[in-house]
């Protein structure tokens, strides 16, 4: 029986889940992110929502304000006025971040247009190629297509590894590897790669070979879904990590290895969309999705109180035990996939569990959005929007996790 001792409250939770993206996500973000005067979006506000001023603009969260706009029309949760803001986002990407010279996207210009970070960062720029796939779907515009195609391209030509496979991650602003190794925005040296990064390839790469049927995309596709389920995985423990070297050799920061149990569930997910995209059977897959999984919940998971901890070293029990909004926004959805996919009623309660700690603790219901952070003792703590905090995590959560549970 569809939900078992469940089937009762799916309906419950997606009306929750309705109230939390059209009552207290989708009225924070808009209009008041819009910036009329100098373009893009203002991702600027503290706890209570209170605009800070005029801040710098990062490619990362401009183009996934754009992404979030654009998905609010395609998948109907909002109309025109989202398509608009899609729009006003798309212009701002296009004349002031985008390198005419050189090509790509700088990493981040002041709250003007005037750039501040000119490296190529090849996750700021997986993420623009997101915004704008989804936003071409959303336009039917030929610009933005055009451009798309342009920096899918320019990533193949500079970013792609040939000898060892995935990208190489940091680059100047020509696409040279700097003279000198340095901290990237992601990374401790330019010659890492990162999980976090190629996990978050899966994205872009997925919607934009849905779009085009791009062959040399599907491939590439391919390529990140083999990285994601076996190369950044340590068999012996059942986890992913995160810093590998430029041949996939595994790496310790300041002498061990840590597991992100946000990224890791996050992956499984955007591993499935990627396989039914490039019609690669999800069941292949099943150990890998089960293995890690069941390491997150081994140590990650909050069992009293539902919910995901931040981190801890690989093998042991979370030592970071804050609860941040994304690694909760993409947990759920994990955790309504791994049920579509198996029909275990295990699932949905890890679901239930993780769905009451976000209507109880991680939404703030007075001033509108999530809570950046909720500490062990349950303060609340960190500013509603910043250079790396949009709607795109918990916005995408309540409409992707309502989307498995209506196909049910």
């Amino acid at each position: 029986m569809l939900g078992g001792p469940f089937a009762e409250q799916i309906e419950d939770w997606k009306n929750l889940m309705k109230k939390i993206l059209t009552q207290n996500i989708m009225p924070f973000w808009y209009p008041k992110t819009l910036d009329l005067e100098r373009g893009g979006y203002c991702l600027n506000h503290d706890i209570k929502g209170k605009p800070l001023g005029k801040g710098a603009k990062m490619i990362v969260t401009q183009s996934r304000m754009l992404w979030y706009f654009s998905k609010l029309y395609n998948s109907g949760w909002a109309g025109k006025e989202a398509l608009e803001a899609a729009e006003h986002g798309f212009n701002f990407l296009r004349d002031k971040m985008w390198d005419k010279e050189h090509g790509g996207f700088f990493w981040e210009v002041d709250s003007r247009g005037k750039v501040q970070k000119d490296f190529k960062n090849i996750y700021g720029q997986g993420f623009a190629l997101y915004g704008l796939s989804e936003y071409m779907v959303a336009s039917k515009s030929g610009e933005a297509a055009k451009l798309a195609r342009e920096l899918f391209e320019l990533m193949e030509e500079h970013a792609y590894d040939r000898k060892y496979g995935g990208y190489r991650e940091f680059f100047t602003r020509n696409w040279s590897i700097p003279e000198r190794d340095m901290r990237t925005y992601i990374a401790p040296s330019v010659e890492i790669k990162t999980m976090n990064t190629h996990l978050h390839l899966l994205e872009p790469f997925t919607i934009y070979y849905e779009a085009t049927k791009d062959r040399m995309v599907k491939q590439r596709l391919m390529e990140l879904i083999l990285i994601l389920s076996n190369t950044v995985v340590r068999m012996g423990s059942g986890a992913c990590t995160d810093l590998h070297g430029r041949d996939w050799k595994p790496l310790d920061l300041q002498g061990e290895q840590r597991v992100s149990y946000g990224h890791n569930l996050e992956a499984l997910w955007l591993v499935a969309e990627a396989c039914r995209a490039v019609k690669i059977p999800v069941g292949i897959l099943i150990n890998y999705f089960r293995t890690i999984y069941d390491y997150c919940i081994k140590f990650g998971f909050d069992h009293e109180r539902g919910g995901i901890y931040e981190s801890g070293p690989i093998n042991k029990p979370a030592d970071r035990l804050a609860k941040i909004w994304w690694v909760q926004a993409e947990s759920l959805v994990t955790m309504a996939y791994m049920y579509s996919l198996t029909g275990e009623n295990i699932f949905l309660e890890h679901f239930r569990k993780t769905l009451d700690w976000i209507g109880n603790y991680q939404v703030d219901w007075r001033y509108g959005d999530w809570f950046d952070t909720v500490l062990p003792d349950g303060t609340p703590t960190g500013n509603k929007a910043y250079i790396w905090k949009s709607a795109y995590h918990n916005g995408r959560a309540m409409i992707k996790a309502i989307e498995i549970l209506n196909s049910l």
